[in-house]
């Protein structure tokens, strides 16, 4: 396959940090994007090999990401593989959100997207070969209360997944959706909204079976195969599974956990 060229936003920490070491380990050089510049240092400073960057951005910035695009351009000629990851953490009930959370939330987790698809794409297209792997999120399929921005922005990531990979099925281009559920992260420190649903999620994640390693390992292994959907946490495929097979079933119990959640 040879040494590719792999963009990830959101690289200087949590499941972006941990893809970087991956792809990095495979031999491949790493492009490490991140809001804190410091961060994206010590992430590419850490990967195995060489030839790898670091740049600060802001996904929600077009500016920014034009500048990394056209850095990429010059120093690399392009891109192999794009990974969408860079997102915030929002939550609250619908009567409680505001204006400026849903812009915040759907101009990082939406747009950011958006912005490294239109950017990068048109070079893998001329290419005829290429990768896209968009970081959403369980919470953009579970339809669960009290995350409402949040789950809608992811939701859409999902939905713009879906119609990618038919835009680009002819095209030599594969695109994978990750959707994990909660596990040990550091997303919360970007939280925006209701405090008792960050410390809900607090305890969500303290809780969980599955580990950052644990993730990004799945992650890995399925875009490498060429999944579409890739639901990385343990309890998700089965959750998925019961809302496709059985919906009503699992609404009750979607109201049931987030009863337990108010009462707790």
């Amino acid at each position: 396959m040879g040494q590719r060229r792999v963009l990830i936003t959101g690289a200087g920490s949590g499941l972006g940090q941990a893809l970087a070491h991956r792809y990095a380990r495979a031999g491949d050089k790493v492009a490490c994007v991140d809001l804190d510049a410091a961060r994206a240092e010590l992430t590419r400073a850490a990967l195995a090999g060489d030839g790898h960057l670091a740049m600060a951005a802001n996904v929600a910035s077009d500016e920014a990401m034009e500048q990394v695009h056209e850095r990429i351009a010059g120093e690399w000629g392009g891109l192999d593989v794009l990974v969408n990851n860079a997102g915030i953490a929002t939550g609250g009930a619908m009567v409680d959100t505001t204006p400026a959370e849903w812009r915040n939330a759907l101009d990082v987790n939406l747009m950011g997207v958006v912005r490294g698809c239109r950017l990068f794409l048109p070079g893998m297209i001329a290419a005829g070969r290429g990768q896209v792997i968009n970081t959403a999120s369980f919470a953009g399929l579970a339809g669960a209360p009290s995350i409402m921005s949040y789950g809608v922005s992811k939701a859409a990531v999902v939905a713009l997944s879906e119609q990618l990979r038919a835009e680009l099925h002819d095209k030599g281009i594969r695109v994978s959706v990750l959707c994990p559920a909660f596990f040990q992260t550091n997303l919360l420190e970007s939280w925006q909204g209701d405090p008792r649903l960050k410390a809900f999620a607090g305890r969500m994640m303290e809780t969980s079976p599955d580990t950052l390693d644990g993730v990004a390992d799945r992650c890995f292994a399925a875009v490498e195969r060429g999944e579409f959907l890739v639901l990385p946490t343990r309890r998700e495929p089965m959750r998925w599974r019961l809302k496709r097979w059985f919906p009503e079933t699992y609404f009750n119990q979607l109201l049931k956990l987030a009863k337990a959640r108010s009462a707790g």
